[in-house]
């Protein structure tokens, strides 16, 4: 414990460029090590970047097929011996409240590792992704090691607005992803988690690039201001809806789908504005929830919106996607959501919700084929355990 005292004293007092080189030192020191590498996802979550002061020299590797993208999948540490017996390389999810960020790996020599220590060393990732977190305000550093490629600038101005890809709780765990990741338009999704509820929002704002950007941009913060005020689901989307409308007197509208979730009793509140939708794993059911359908935010003055109810189950998984998901054709011209969209929840109902959304969006690539893509691509996927943890997972 006194050794990992002191790694977590040096994290936390290391300038926010320099956690890996005081991560590295720290391990030198109490551990042996030899080499420490961190990487991050990158935005498409196909790939980890090194992080390093200068970005892109270092060959990234593939999260679907190397020890770094195991441990990563998993979430659990990955050992790698030295097939000459000298080293041992040691793989460790940097994850920060179910939000999957990186991997660190660490060699050390073979005769200073022992399994004992995996849960020390988890501990000290743990400790450098909330340092990471918090470094982020003050430095690019492990942001550009994001991204594989270059954003656009509405790409980045969408990523900006996500509070995160992931998020855990013992009452649920969620995950979300964009495609293209690095081309992204007007869908975009927002949560909030208090001492008794999770509020999610899925939007989608009309039109490309900056516009759509622009547009989802003042919807999004223009609802967080109306949470934050106290006011209820139906008074967040009244006054988003003033809001996009005092900016384009209906010219733009986003469309939003609004969701608070009671955590101590399963109750859900609900508005749809527009055209993000949801459905529901039950046991070895697919059913599309359907709402009552309002106007979508910013379409005209003083639209009034309702609230209403359903009832969640421990055991439940939800999936909503935006219209760049359900409308998407096959090239024999049947869209995803017909059939395409159940059989993908049942063939990923054992995987955590982190990696569902990933998943989900390459089944809907391959079943796209060679259909021409002219929208961006959301999926949010909840899975519910309930308060008193007696939930059984998805599709058990």
């Amino acid at each position: 414990m006194n050794r990992l005292a002191a790694v977590e004293r040096a994290l936390r007092a290391a300038p926010p460029h320099a956690l890996l080189d005081i991560v590295t030192a720290a391990l030198a020191e109490q551990y042996g090590a030899a080499r420490v590498e961190l990487r991050m996802a990158d935005y498409a979550m196909r790939s980890l970047q090194a992080v390093e002061p200068v970005p892109f020299t270092t060959e990234p590797v593939m999260i679907h097929d190397s020890p770094q993208g195991r441990a990563f999948g998993s979430q659990e540490p990955y050992v790698v011996p030295d097939p000459h017996g000298h080293t041992v390389d040691v793989h460790l999810p940097v994850t920060i409240r179910g939000d999957r960020t990186g991997v660190l790996s660490v060699t050390m020599p073979e005769g200073r590792y022992a399994q004992a220590l995996l849960p020390e060393m988890q501990h000290i990732c743990e400790v450098l992704g909330h340092e990471i977190l918090v470094a982020e305000r003050d430095t690019d550093l492990y942001v550009l090691a994001r991204r594989a490629t270059r954003l656009t600038l509405a790409a980045e101005m969408q990523w900006q607005l996500l509070p995160g890809r992931a998020c855990s709780r013992p009452e649920f765990s969620l995950g979300g992803h964009l495609e293209p990741a690095y081309a992204i338009f007007g869908d975009n999704f927002d949560w909030s988690v208090s001492a008794d509820h999770l509020t999610l929002t899925v939007a989608n704002g009309m039109g490309e690039g900056i516009e759509a950007a622009l547009l989802t941009n003042l919807a999004v913060n223009a609802m967080r201001n109306a949470r934050r005020a106290g006011l209820d689901l139906s008074d967040q989307a009244r006054l988003a809806d003033q809001a996009v409308y005092a900016q384009y007197r209906g010219d733009a509208h986003v469309s939003v789908l609004l969701l608070r979730f009671d955590l101590a009793t399963g109750e859900v509140e609900a508005v749809d504005a527009g055209s993000p939708r949801m459905w529901r794993l039950r046991g070895k059911n697919v059913d599309a929830l359907p709402f009552d359908a309002q106007l979508p935010l910013g379409m005209f003055e003083d639209t009034p919106y309702a609230s209403e109810h359903f009832q969640v189950r421990p055991g439940d998984r939800f999936l909503i996607g935006s219209d760049g998901v359900y409308d998407a054709t096959s090239s024999a011209g049947e869209k995803y959501s017909k059939r395409a969209l159940a059989r993908a929840l049942m063939a990923t109902r054992l995987l955590p919700p982190a990696q569902v959304p990933g998943a989900v969006l390459r089944e809907l690539a391959t079943y796209r084929g060679e259909s021409p893509v002219d929208d961006d691509a959301l999926v949010v996927c909840l899975d519910w355990y309930g308060r008193t943890g007696e939930g059984s997972r998805p599709g058990s």
